[in-house]
């Protein structure tokens, strides 16, 4: 079997939490005990310098000294041993200034001559020493012993057993041991609690799986075609999948930044953030309809994804637009019914005057629309928008004019963009004229310089005075969802790409009733080319007054 680390995160944390913490308790174990025994020697050799400083100080032991015979029965003998019997040291000496000792533990050695240099001590230095006597090895001091006048007339010798700072070393090293012992449980119990929590948050996974999750979570957000920011708990954004960027318009300089910053103030801001909620939210980001979701999570923070719905929300008006022509083509088609027999009619009549009559009236009237349309505007996208919702219009009981005022050249930048306008509020118009007692709807196109103004007047039951700001918002709609998805996009499309060439969108009160929508783009128009057209009126002189 191979030996080696276990595969579980919390499992490595802990035995390296032990390993450390084991590795701690020895290091900091010897670390104390090797000065332990040189403190030990060093006590003990203080505390027999202190023994002999003590005895040599005592006027007596001079006395005694100078004044008798080196004897076991002698005075200094008897003092000698009253203070090591006193002082638990070893042996006390007494020596004369040549060497002789006048005291010993052992009587016998009384007379004799030291075993250990006593130079230094009779010259008058205190000595401390770890050395080998008569007695085996002990820890000593010695000190000179002075008379009255100062003469150096001998020295005192005391030795500490040595045997007994081992057995104090000894002694101490089962102490030590069961405080590092306790250090190491609690270091160990502390570990344990720690890898617990490790494995708490890493859910029991291993290093290669957390590495082969990142792995996978990398390839997955930035393979899925679905934008992904996550935020943390202060709003800043801290993931950015390829696909968020791409709907957000955001570098990958935006991570770090908090979101009001990177994105600046709407709507789009408000549902990632959280100040709008609920399910499936429509915001407008440029030129692309969103539709967002938001998930907090247990850090604070939340997760985002966002899907693109520009196509789909195009690819359902386009829907609704159809369906609409459908049912106009299917009244036109009981109406060409209607003119056929009535053209039958006329001929079985042998009416042929009024027969031909008949026919020009008809197609003149159809003819005419397109005519005068195309007459007010030169642009042929925007011409042909408008003559397909003339007849849309009528089928729905609606009656779609071309303002007398109406006058725009062939010189628009972006006719994509105004025939978007135009159609989103067209088609509004005719919804709410629908049902009114008098169906109506009205466009007024103005160019004056580079600017162009929209006018779109129905006969509608008009927006109150308080919701004239909230229709623009992303996402609000009085009319019921079609059956391709929500409402609340037209709108705010209209007044995004008004304000992205600097223009404006704005609502009214229309004369005579109904609501009357206002936009106005100040560089429309190329300069190459311009003929200014005839006045018309007010021109564009209050076109940025509002209701």
């Amino acid at each position: 079997m191979r030996i080696g680390l276990p595969r579980r995160v919390f499992q490595q944390v802990l035995l390296m939490q032990l390993a450390i913490a084991a590795g701690v308790v020895v290091l900091a174990t010897g670390l104390f005990l090797a000065p332990l025994s040189d403190q030990l020697d060093d006590q003990a050799m203080r505390r027999a310098l202190a023994i002999a400083q003590t005895t040599a100080a005592q006027p007596q032991v001079v006395e005694d000294l100078t004044g008798t015979r080196p004897t076991p029965g002698g005075p200094v003998q008897a003092e000698a041993e009253r203070i090591r019997k006193a002082t638990g040291a070893e042996y006390v000496v007494i020596m004369d200034e040549r060497g002789i000792r006048w005291s010993h533990a052992n009587p016998a050695e009384i007379g004799k001559l030291v075993s250990t240099d006593p130079s230094d001590a009779l010259a008058g230095r205190e000595v401390m020493e770890i050395d080998d006597g008569t007695l085996g090895r002990s820890a000593r001091g010695k000190v000179p012993l002075h008379d009255r006048g100062g003469e150096i007339v001998g020295a005192v010798s005391v030795g500490i057993e040595y045997d007994s700072v081992r057995d104090r070393l000894i002694h101490s090293i089962p102490g030590l041991f069961a405080y590092a012992g306790g250090a190491l449980a609690v270091g160990a119990l502390a570990a344990y609690l720690i890898s617990r929590r490790v494995q708490k948050q890493t859910r029991d996974l291993a290093f290669s799986d957390i590495s082969a999750l990142l792995a996978e979570r990398e390839a997955m957000l930035h393979g899925i075609r679905e934008g992904v920011v996550a935020l943390d708990r202060n709003g800043r954004i801290r993931l950015l999948n390829d696909e968020a960027q791409r709907l957000l318009t955001l570098g990958p300089e935006a991570i770090g930044k908090p979101l009001d910053e990177a994105l600046g103030a709407g709507r789009t801001t408000d549902v990632l953030a959280g100040r709008v909620t609920g399910t499936d939210l429509l915001t407008v980001r440029g030129q692309r309809v969103l539709v967002a979701n938001r998930m907090p999570t247990d850090d604070g923070g939340a997760v985002a994804t966002l899907r693109d719905r520009t196509e789909l929300e195009r690819l359902g008006r386009e829907l609704d637009s159809t369906r609409g022509l459908i049912d106009a083509l299917r009244a036109k088609d009981h109406e060409h019914a209607n003119h056929l027999h009535t053209l039958l009619g006329l001929l079985e009549l042998e009416m042929y005057e009024d027969a031909v009559d008949f026919v020009g009236e008809t197609v003149g009237s159809h003819r005419a629309t397109a005519e005068q349309v195309t007459e007010k505007l030169h642009d042929p996208l925007l011409a042909a928008l408008l003559v397909g919702k003339v007849a849309v219009a009528a089928e729905r009981g609606v009656s779609l004019r071309v303002s007398d005022d109406t006058r725009l050249p062939d010189r628009l930048i972006d006719p994509q963009g105004l025939v978007t306008i135009a159609g989103n509020l067209v088609d509004n118009a005719v919804d709410a004229a629908v049902g009114s007692r008098d169906p109506r709807v009205e466009v007024v196109l103005r160019a004056e310089g580079r600017a162009v103004e929209l006018r779109v007047r129905d006969s509608g039951p008009g927006v109150a005075a308080e919701q004239r700001e909230l229709i623009f918002t992303e996402g609000w709609s009085t009319k019921e969802p079609p059956a391709h998805g929500k409402r609340g996009i037209g709108l705010a499309l209209v007044r995004r790409l008004a304000e992205r060439q600097g223009g404006s969108a704005y609502v009214g009160e229309a004369p005579g009733g109904g609501a009357e929508f206002t936009v106005v783009l100040p560089e429309a128009l190329t300069e190459a080319g311009f003929t200014e057209p005839e006045a018309t009126g007010s021109g564009l002189a209050h076109a940025e007054e509002r209701p």
